[in-house]
């Protein structure tokens, strides 16, 4: 059974007298450990689709199932437990606390877990290991580059251990340098931790890091043949 299981979800939008459909009847599965990109012209889902498998908006029709639970069937209450258990969330401006530490940053979604203390700073030590930014934990926003905080912003979407982590434009508010930092960090998250990644892109160079490319265009989606996938073979953070 497919790690995400997406049947026939329609998602309409109602725009004065117009109904708008970015998402039509979309049929979709991801594998425990893929990393799919999507692209496509503006207004055409890609949000919208990383929305409803977050749980953060609900479809007209159809059904998300992730690791064999309904999302799209929880109620309220049950599906921001689920959210919180299950999901990160990598944001283009990366919504870090100013008055937080890179570290209490990190912290936040661990403190909606029934974990203990000593659990909960061990997982951000991990997370703040994985992304290169141990030194960097008393460190407030002001006081890093945007990199680092896109980077703290990703230790905060893993220090959960979620089941899937989604990417809205993770690389679009940065530099072509800092860009590619990210995108080797991403690749090295996927490869070397097992993370299921979803993220949607403008970048045709971004989209080609992932080992699975989805165009949406028109409320459908169309996947690349394999062999057009091209694999990210940039190598370490240094």
């Amino acid at each position: 059974m497919p790690l995400v299981e997406i049947r026939n979800l329609t998602k309409s939008f109602r725009k004065g007298d117009e109904v708008i459909t970015p998402l039509d009847a979309v049929d979709l599965d991801v594998e425990a450990g893929d990393f799919l990109s999507m692209m496509g012209p503006s207004g055409t889902g890609k949000s919208t689709l990383l929305n409803l498998v977050s749980g953060i908006d609900r479809p007209n029709t159809g059904s998300i199932t992730v690791d064999g639970v309904e999302i799209t069937r929880l109620s309220k209450g049950r599906l921001a437990d689920w959210r919180a258990a299950n999901l990160g969330y990598i944001f283009q401006t990366h919504n870090l606390v100013p008055v937080l530490t890179a570290y209490e940053n990190v912290e936040l979604p661990t403190l909606l877990l029934s974990i203990t203390a000593g659990e909960r700073r061990r997982r951000v030590e991990l997370a703040l290991d994985a992304v290169g930014l141990r030194d960097r934990a008393n460190h407030y926003p002001r006081q890093l580059s945007g990199g680092q905080e896109q980077r703290v912003g990703i230790a905060r979407a893993i220090v959960a251990h979620p089941t899937v982590v989604v990417a809205d434009e993770p690389t679009g508010s940065l530099d072509a340098s800092t860009s590619e930092q990210i995108q080797v960090l991403l690749t090295r998250l996927n490869q070397e931790l097992g993370i299921t990644l979803l993220m949607v892109t403008h970048d045709p160079d971004v989209a080609a890091i992932a080992s699975r490319r989805l165009h949406l265009d028109r409320g459908k989606i169309v996947e690349a043949a394999p062999e057009s996938v091209t694999s990210n073979s940039r190598g370490a953070l240094s």
